[in-house]
């Protein structure tokens, strides 16, 4: 018999009773699927995946959030994101934007559709992936038999698991039934969602991305001296940090980087210790405070 005390526990309204009430009994008195995905121990596992660019080439951390109640581990992947989800500065001739990569209640309320609508009975959990540009949330099941485009878009309540979705609120994951649509679509056009027969895709472009790009298109008559300093200010905060990570931070391509770096070094300015694969940069004097200027990422 599959133990539930972790929903017990963080369920409030939940009582002894609950799993008559929710409707996680067979038939023949026994716990069904949706126990067992309850259940404080199972063969689940929702899987995190992060890459360092714009494709799944260069996996740098790959983590797996389960063989426990999924309840638990939504919760654990939320926390996850919310660490993921860090706060960016554009800073103006006339103020500083702070804003996070991704809107934070879209993110949640994506994050808990994605696993509360997946279909389970493949055994396929649903993934989420960072990339350095966007996160990609996907569940596996496509829509609903007899559920149209626009009936998905709706906001209306069609849950693939009922008894799931009840439990999610219940244990306060999910507010009113059929509300999280509305909370995303308030945030992001419908081009954010990737529909086939088979997946259901959720892609959020980081905030920051536009400002990125903007940066890149006027690279050629930028300030060419700031962006030097910028740089600087980067080597001296990380000596390790790579050209690749500059540019992914500054917003700048790899290509200016590298000219930047290669003029640093010829001027004297930075200086190279060690390889190029263990190696760290040195600042030579305090340049980043040149002409009494500071700069702000």
């Amino acid at each position: 018999m599959h133990s539930l005390k972790y929903i017990i526990r963080n369920g409030g309204e939940l009582n002894s009773r609950f799993a008559n009430s929710l409707e996680l009994y067979t038939p023949d008195g026994k716990y069904n699927y949706i126990a067992y995905l309850l259940a404080d121990e199972n063969g689940v596992s929702i899987k995190v995946a992060k890459y360092a660019g714009l494709d799944k080439v260069d996996l740098i951390e790959n983590e797996e959030y389960g063989y426990c109640s999924l309840i638990k581990a939504t919760n654990a992947v939320l926390e996850k994101m919310k660490i993921e989800n860090v706060t960016k500065a554009k800073v103006t001739s006339t103020q500083r934007v702070e804003k996070n990569l991704v809107e934070p209640v879209p993110l949640r309320e994506a994050l808990i559709n994605v696993v509360v609508h997946n279909d389970f009975s493949r055994e396929i959990p649903p993934v989420f992936e960072i990339f350095c540009d966007r996160m990609e949330f996907t569940s596996y099941g496509g829509l609903i038999q007899g559920q149209s485009m626009e009936d998905f878009f709706s906001c209306s309540s069609m849950p693939r698991n009922r008894e799931l979705m009840r439990v999610f609120k219940n244990v306060g994951l999910v507010e009113q039934l059929g509300s999280g649509m509305s909370r995303i679509l308030n945030a992001y056009d419908k081009t954010i969602f990737d529909i086939s027969e088979h997946f259901i895709k959720v892609v959020f472009p980081f905030s920051w991305v536009e400002q990125r790009k903007n940066v890149m298109i006027q690279e050629p008559n930028g300030d060419d001296n700031g962006d030097d300093m910028k740089v600087v200010l980067l080597l001296k905060e990380n000596p390790g940090i790579t050209a690749k990570k500059i540019s992914e931070e500054l917003g700048f391509s790899t290509r200016k980087i590298s000219r930047i770096i290669k003029k640093l070094r010829e001027s004297g300015k930075i200086i190279r210790i060690g390889s190029d694969r263990k190696g760290y940069w040195k600042i030579n004097g305090q340049e980043e405070a040149e002409n009494g200027k500071t700069y702000e990422r």
